[in-house]
């Protein structure tokens, strides 16, 4: 999910930082004023706490939802398809 709010941040011009915080990713697209904020931000808020507690071990105490964890996936990969289709295709 970073890495795919990072790619649609940097093709609206954006310029790289180091952040991992999906939360601070969407605001920036919001204030970008990019029409997939409204699309991602639902997936990045669902994600945000289950990001961070991967992150930095010893938060991790409670089993995985592994439907919603699986849901999830399915969420980014479809955000991953619309930032991908965005992207001009490169020349032969």
């Amino acid at each position: 999910m970073e890495k795919t709010l990072k790619a649609e941040l940097i093709r609206i011009g954006w310029l790289l930082e180091k952040t991992h915080d999906l939360n601070r990713l969407v605001d920036e697209l919001t204030r970008l004023k990019s029409d997939f904020a409204s699309t991602a931000t639902p997936a990045a808020k669902s994600l945000a706490e289950v990001y961070f507690t991967d992150r930095y071990p010893g938060f991790d105490l409670d089993d995985p939802d592994w439907p919603t964890l699986r849901q999830q996936v399915k969420d980014v990969e479809a955000l991953l398809a619309t930032v991908k289709s965005r992207l001009p295709l490169p020349s032969s």
